[in-house]
């Protein structure tokens, strides 16, 4: 009975063994996209997250890249004509998805540097040593965008009295399991 009483002890108290986890490996169960920009009534903010399993090997040879296709109709712009504007603005009908790449993962101080390939509409925006900022939860980054890069025209409403500013940003969250 004693036995049991400290062998209930210790396996009540027992921590993870951490040899089992890798530091070459980082598992992601969720990716979400964030475009975030201003107009000339204020900013704004749409975004898309989405369940997203994969695992990258760092230092190997095995799969040092994620890639994910992206909804261009599940984005949240927590307003329902800024959506459909958006919408409208990427050629959701024609361009219903985007795709992100990311490749070449490395080790960069308490960071990471990565390529960064998106496909929206029909054009390759193509980032080399993009800064993968590695926090607790998640590996975050951004990239500024203009509209004229990827060949859109930003809104305007009201006759051109309300304009999307033509630069935004792509902010993405790679969430850790």
């Amino acid at each position: 009975m004693v036995l049991g009483l400290v062998l209930s002890f210790f396996l009540e108290s027992a921590k993870p063994i951490s040899f089992l986890t890798d530091p070459n490996t980082i598992i992601i169960d969720k990716l979400e996209i964030e475009i975030l920009g201003s107009s000339t009534i204020g900013k704004y903010n749409c975004s898309n997250s989405l369940m997203y399993r994969d695992t990258i090997y760092l230092n190997s040879n095995v799969k040092n890249s994620l890639k994910s296709e992206i909804s261009m109709s599940n984005f949240d712009c927590g307003n329902r004509i800024m959506e459909k504007d958006l919408r409208t603005t990427v050629k959701s009908t024609k361009f219903p998805k985007s795709t992100v790449t990311i490749t070449n993962i490395k080790p960069f101080g308490l960071n990471y540097k990565c390529n960064l390939n998106f496909k929206i509409t029909d054009k390759i925006l193509s980032y080399q040593n993009l800064i993968l900022k590695n926090n607790k939860e998640s590996l975050e980054g951004s990239v500024a965008v203009t509209f004229s890069e990827i060949a859109l025209e930003p809104p305007t409403k009201m006759g051109g009295i309300i304009k999307v500013k033509d630069e935004f940003v792509i902010h993405f969250n790679l969430h850790k399991a």
